[in-house]
């Protein structure tokens, strides 16, 4: 199988035949997160071409991700980036300006046609429960530990992770595992909708290989076409979800004639 890889600002990416590997590649900081993973992750994109059908994600070494640099929450902040600190100086429009770009590694994940899967061991806190967040599955290994403990440090969770969290664990317990900080151990994120499997760390890889097998068997366009319509029914209307459900299936049925005629 022909291998191409390339690794830089702590990121790793390799594609295997049509499944794009992105893999957080700093395990002595336990992959933390920086400004630079982030513009690492926003690039990804123009690498996932129409054969890419799935991108998993993972973290190298004993956690999946720490959160954030806490270097970023220092007066010196990390060279060559602005601290944290700092930026709480700046205009309200410099803010937002700084979160909205470091934002766009995490809105993708969700809404690129390929399916996305995080395979989450040990720690994954913070930014990196966000970044498993923002992927369409999440396999948790038995040792996973799930937290948002951004509000412990008089800040909220903000690169995309309050709605999805919502979404898969409902307001209230949204409400209690980001107030309080806590951890969630695999068992109980399975069980609450957090994530869709857990398995042995030792297979871990294995299970989300064969995940992704599986979820590979349809054609590659009723896939795509699905996860845009069910990504739509999260916030559409009942009626215009039902209309979209309508233009989803001629798209398709044009493309079954098609290809049946080819």
């Amino acid at each position: 199988m022909s291998v191409n890889s390339t690794e830089f600002d702590g990121v790793r990416i390799q594609r295997r035949a049509d499944v794009l590997h992105v893999t957080l590649a700093n395990p002595d900081s336990r992959n933390a997160q920086s400004p630079a993973t982030w513009r690492r992750l926003a690039s990804i994109p123009e690498l996932i071409t129409e054969e890419v059908r799935a991108v998993v994600l993972t973290g190298e070494g004993v956690s999946f991700c720490a959160g954030l640099d806490r270097r970023m929450l220092s007066p010196e902040g990390i060279e060559g980036e602005e601290s944290l600190l700092t930026l709480a100086s700046s205009a309200k429009a410099e803010i937002d300006e700084f979160i909205t770009t470091f934002q766009s590694a995490f809105t993708w994940w969700s809404e690129t046609p390929a399916i996305t899967i995080a395979a989450v061991q040990g720690h994954a806190i913070g930014a990196g429960f966000q970044l498993a967040l923002a992927c369409d599955l999440i396999v948790a290994s038995e040792n996973a530990l799930f937290a948002m403990r951004e509000t412990s440090l008089g800040l909220v969770p903000d690169l995309t992770g309050t709605s999805r969290l919502v979404n898969r664990v409902g307001y209230s317990k949204a409400l209690e595992i980001c107030a309080s900080g806590r951890f969630v151990d695999a068992d109980e994120a399975v069980r609450i909708g957090l994530a869709h499997a857990k398995a042995p760390l030792a297979e871990l890889a294995q299970h989300t290989d064969t995940l992704v097998a599986s979820l590979s068997t349809a054609p590659a366009g009723a896939v795509r076409e699905l996860k845009s319509l069910l990504r739509a029914a999260e916030v559409n209307a009942p009626a215009d979800q039902h209309r979209a459900e309508r233009i989803a299936q001629a798209k398709r049925l044009v493309d079954l004639r098609s290809t049946m005629e080819g």
